[in-house]
């Protein structure tokens, strides 16, 4: 044995009631109880104890029982100087016992105080306390040698058995609690992973229909600023209105489609695609062998194309725009370009607060993938990779 085993204590949840079965538990409470009714008929039964005797007998043996019970409590809590205190007013009750004539718990008294003190001290007292009990009980027996080394030993074994199964309770408990920590901490980690996805589906979503309806009001806004005959404009400041509300109602599909896909229901990323080409005015080429895509990898694929397109909107109005779609072995490819805008981007690309390629990109590493986006010949492009 290492010097740490023979100074350290039992653990505070060996030395508790945790961990015990209720069965166990009034099976101990019985058998208590059944020693010390014991004791009190033995201790009435003898001579000795007779008038101002059997009081002060009864009186003893409370007494002792309280001490007792200090002794559980201070080894619970790990106090060495009071537990050894109290084992020696143990020791010294058993000896009074003995000595006033009452046999029967001067023996109990030893044996139960070698036993508990080899379960809840330290090796290096509770071996010596242990010697001290059994000793005294092996002093005072009138059994052969023989029959008093086998009781002893006998004694000694129970009391570290008792150890070694509160060792391994406390050992059990200690991991249970750690366990719990542990999936306390992981639901937590969970939740907060949860609610980053939910943030990053509520931007994309709301920057893709609301940077589109702010395209077609700041439109609108100016033909009504420029414009001298409104009665003549009025077709057009309809159509604003009306291309307006289509890309509110396209924003609420876009929110329902992210509920859906938080739940794992998504339509496939190819018919996303050709809708969202078809509303952007862009051209889509699909290569590779077609298939189904996990869940995560196939949003991480439809909001990159959303913000890619929300972004060519906002920054290089009126560019053509391509869309790839590539399926490889072991990825998924998007390629986003566009050829450079012939409008001017004015107020619209001052909106929002420049996350969007930041968003994009911290969304395809969470997956393992990469995202790389700069200037192209013609223009800019924005190009995905998402492991599947």
């Amino acid at each position: 044995m290492t010097q740490t085993s023979w100074t350290r204590w039992p653990l505070r949840e060996a030395l508790s009631r945790e961990g015990i079965s209720d069965s166990r538990l009034w099976i101990g409470r019985a058998v208590r109880v059944l020693l010390l009714a014991g004791m009190l008929w033995s201790a009435l039964a003898e001579p000795a104890f007779r008038g101002w005797g059997l009081l002060a007998g009864s009186a003893g043996l409370v007494l002792t029982g309280v001490v007792y019970v200090k002794f559980f409590q201070a080894t619970r809590q790990h106090r060495l100087w009071p537990s050894i205190g109290l084992f020696v007013l143990l020791e010294a009750a058993a000896f009074a016992f003995h000595a006033s004539g009452a046999r029967v718990p001067a023996v109990v008294l030893w044996c139960g105080c070698a036993i508990t003190s080899m379960e809840r001290l330290p090796l290096c007292v509770a071996l010596p306390c242990s010697a001290v009990a059994l000793g005294a009980y092996a002093a005072v027996t009138n059994d052969n040698w023989v029959m008093t080394a086998a009781t002893t030993v006998g004694l000694g074994l129970a009391g570290y058995v008792l150890r070694l199964d509160a060792e391994a309770r406390g050992n059990a408990q200690r991991l249970l609690a750690q366990e719990r920590a542990a999936r306390k901490a992981e639901a937590e980690t969970a939740a907060l992973a949860e609610r980053g996805r939910i943030a990053r589906e509520i931007h994309d979503v709301l920057a893709h229909s609301l940077s589109a309806q702010l395209v077609h009001l700041e439109a609108a806004r100016l033909l009504i600023l420029r414009s001298e005959d409104l009665e003549a404009d009025r077709d057009q400041l309809l159509e604003r209105v009306v291309a307006c509300r289509g890309m509110a109602r396209e924003g609420l599909d876009g929110t329902r489609e992210a509920l859906s896909a938080l739940r794992g229901e998504m339509a496939p990323v190819e018919d996303f695609l050709r809708r969202l080409t078809a509303a952007e005015g862009a051209r889509l080429d699909v290569s590779g062998e077609r298939r189904a895509l996990p869940a995560e990898a196939g949003l991480a694929v439809r909001r990159v194309a959303q913000e890619a397109l929300t972004n060519v909107r906002k920054h290089a109005p009126g560019a053509r725009v391509s869309v790839r779609l590539e399926y490889a072995d072991g990825d998924v490819g998007l390629v986003v370009r566009d050829s450079g805008g012939r409008g001017t981007p004015g107020e619209l690309a001052k909106s929002g607060a420049g996350y969007g390629l930041l968003g994009m990109r911290e969304r395809a590493e969470l997956l393992g993938g990469t995202l790389e986006s700069g200037p192209d010949e013609e223009g800019f492009v924005v190009r995905l990779r998402v492991p599947v």
